[in-house]
């Protein structure tokens, strides 16, 4: 027994002896201690915490090569691999994680909406309770600043680019006809329901490398992910119907929404300044498949719309007015995945198909076109680290574009273009540390039309100045092939081009945000003709130029005022091009100097409703008068529009809506359109542009069934 005793004694001693002991201390960036930090040896029990000087010490048995982990909340973990002997007295300095909430963000140029954003300047149902913007996302963007008043035409003019410079992707596909057709002086929508959509990005300006073919600005609309439930959505207007249905599954949804517009009703009881022979028709439909699989999420997007008017136009030059007929149909199709490949590893692929049909008749002139485009994109994401993303793919774009003319003197006529375009791209986020950040990008691009080759580079930086501010830089170059209206008749042109320079400012607090961005930009290889029309006798050249500067503010607030949300966002825009047919290098007659935007949303509870306001003003654009000296010598008066909208909680799942545009009837003038000779007295005649109807006016009842019988489509109006 006592030589037993003996030898179980030996033994414990010489496993004591053959303990080591790891020991050091933690502390942060700013080399102050943490206390609390959790210290172990991976696959083992043996570990300890740090005490409040930073220390911690701990024994183990362990020999060898082995790996110790420290690791504490909001800091990156630290790894040390090393023999045990090597592991006392040590210092472990712990980083930021990048990742956190109170991080910098990239911002500069751009606004997000939607629940993944870290900064919501606008969020997604601000699309359809905003009362100025009917619905349209468009019609919400232009509430926001960097946005140019352009009301006879409804499209975004961003930062003194005209609307064709502002591309729009859907689920990162680009859309290539989002608008639906019009006449002139008479606005424009976007042609896609923001029912389906739970994310918006607006860059105005330095966006990602990954996007291009566009020199001004890129919006980004992403479909909902998953629906919460089952549910039927029914719709009855003063100007048509809508009807929506979601149905879910175990690892797949499908979501459906349907719409017939007619305006013969509405213009019937308001007067309008058009001579309607047949009014604004459109039917369309759209719907959304998901499918989840075990690494990743299938989308499939599907959108159809036909359209058609007939009317007459005022016109000084034509006693009987101008005759417009039009007939569109329009298809959209959209399939993505994205999915992981490993737990550093992601990608996304995705194709898009557009078919649009259009049949014009212009006075005597008839124009039959059609558009089929396709883009394909493939992409990959490496997060090597919390500190380094590295982004990089190719995508491809074809456009056909076929089209005949023929009037009283010319036969039919066949013209189009082939517009085949491949990039590729390269892109990192490098996180110095939870205040400084940058992202650095090379866009290439041939066109195979210009067989010619273009490297776009792109570069932001961001600084977190406090806990609730920080400012950021961007730098990018952007390349854009000329529109079809160009195209179509001379294609021995080169890409248009601009440098965008930006600064900018942002505070965001608890439901409050604050930006203020300031920005210059130059263009090159703009395109000019020498007709009054782009034709087949007109000469291009790609000699143009311009420029454009400004700054925009933007204060937004949800919290101050109980149930009382409002922005306020003003933008001022200095700029001039000579391009196209100008004379001269001018203000093109698209621009306002100042825009100012003031939207209010305020909940009654005794009344069960929503009401909303929102006001507009713009000063005035240029114009050419014939009767003075110059070129784009005079500017219209300035714009103004007040509107209000009221949703009304007849049940939960029951709501009455009523919207009106402009309710003090500002007589708001586009321009003006001259004779093309002049009086007895040698002055040219003019008559002012103005909007069909001074006000617009709108009634719905909207009506929700679902599981929950709760759920209802005041966030939709």
């Amino acid at each position: 027994m006592k030589k037993l005793t003996i030898i179980i004694i030996t033994l414990i001693s010489f496993q004591l002896s053959a303990q080591s002991i790891i020991s050091g201390k933690v502390f942060n960036s700013k080399q102050e201690p943490i206390e609390g930090a959790n210290i172990y040896l991976e696959g083992t029990y043996d570990g300890s915490t740090s005490g409040e000087d930073g220390a911690f010490s701990f024994k183990t048995s362990e020999t060898g090569t082995q790996t110790l982990v420290v690791s504490f909340l909001s800091y990156e973990p630290f790894t040390m691999v090393g023999d045990i002997s090597f592991m006392k007295d040590i210092t472990v300095k712990l980083k930021d994680d990048v990742s956190t909430l109170d991080a910098v963000v990239l911002s500069a140029g751009t606004f997000s909406a939607g629940d993944n954003s870290k900064v919501n300047a606008l969020k997604p149902l601000d699309v359809v309770t905003t009362a100025s913007a009917l619905g349209d996302f468009v019609g919400a963007l232009q509430t926001l600043p960097g946005t140019t008043t352009v009301a006879e035409d409804g499209r975004l003019f961003v930062r003194g680019g005209d609307a064709n410079e502002t591309q729009i992707f859907i689920d990162g596909i680009r859309v290539f006809t989002p608008y639906s057709p019009t006449t002139n002086n008479a606005p424009t929508r976007g042609r896609y329901s923001p029912f389906l959509f739970d994310g918006i990005t607006f860059s105005t300006g330095g966006y990602s490398a990954e996007f291009g073919q566009a020199l001004s600005s890129v919006l980004l609309l992403n479909t909902i992910d998953e629906p919460d439930q089952e549910k039927t959505d029914i719709g009855i207007m003063s100007l048509g119907a809508t009807l929506g249905n979601t149905q879910k599954w175990d690892k797949s949804s499908l979501s459906v929404n349907a719409s017939y517009i007619n305006l013969a009703p509405y213009n019937a009881i308001f007067k309008n300044r058009n001579d309607w022979i047949k009014p604004f028709e459109t039917a369309s439909g759209e719907a959304v498949f998901r499918k989840k699989t075990n690494s990743g999420l299938f989308k499939l997007y599907g959108a159809f719309d036909a359209t058609n008017f007939e009317l007459t136009q005022e016109d000084i030059n034509n006693p009987e007015g101008a005759y417009f007929k039009l007939n569109n149909n329009n298809f959209y199709l959209n399939g993505s995945y994205q999915g992981t490949l490993n737990d550093t590893w992601s990608f996304f692929s995705g194709l898009s198909y557009t078919h649009a049909k259009n049949n014009l008749n212009i006075i005597e002139s008839h124009i039959n076109n059609a558009e089929n485009s396709l883009h394909t994109k493939l992409k990959f994401k490496n997060r090597i680290s919390n500190r380094f993303k590295l982004y990089f793919g190719a995508e491809y774009f074809a456009t056909h574009f076929d089209e005949t003319y023929q009037d009283e003197t010319i036969d039919k006529v066949n013209y189009g273009y082939n517009n085949n375009i491949a990039a590729a791209y390269a892109e990192a986020d490098i996180f110095i540390s939870e205040k400084l950040a940058f992202k650095t990008g090379l866009r290439g691009e041939y066109s195979q039309l210009f067989k010619d080759f273009t490297i776009a580079p792109r570069m932001s930086l961001a600084y977190k100045t406090t806990d609730k501010s920080q400012v950021s830089l961007a730098y990018g170059n952007f390349y854009q092939n000329p529109s079809s209206n160009i195209l179509k008749f001379n294609q021995d042109l080169k890409a248009e081009n601009t440098s965008h320079y930006i600064f900018n400012y942002q505070y965001n607090a608890d439901r409050k945000i604050f930006r203020a961005e300031a920005y210059y930009k130059t263009y090159n290889n703009l395109v000019k003709y020498d007709t009054d029309f782009t034709s087949f006798d007109s000469n291009y050249n790609s000699n143009g130029n311009g420029f454009a500067r400004g700054f925009d503010l933007f204060w937004r607030d949800s919290k101050t005022i109980k149930n009382f949300d409002y922005w306020l966002s003003y933008s001022f825009l200095d700029t001039e091009r000579d391009y196209q047919n100008y004379l001269t290098k001018a203000k093109p007659n698209f621009a306002n100097t100042h825009n100012l935007s003031l939207v209010g949303k305020y909940w009654i509870d005794k009344w069960r409703s929503q009401v909303g306001m929102s006001y507009a003003y713009a000063s005035g654009r240029t114009y050419t008068n014939p009767n003075e000296v110059g070129f784009l010598n005079e500017k219209t008066k300035s714009f103004n529009s007040m509107s209000l909208n009221w949703a009304y909680l007849i049940s939960p799942q029951k709501i009455l809506y009523a919207s009106v545009n402009n309710v003090l009837g500002f007589k708001n003038v586009n321009g003006y359109q001259y004779a093309n000779s002049p009086d007895v007295n040698g002055n040219f005649n003019r008559r002012a542009l103005q909007p069909a109807t001074d006000q617009f006016f709108f009634v719905g009842f909207f009506w929700t069934i679902s599981e929950d019988k709760k759920s209802n489509q005041l966030d939709n109006l």
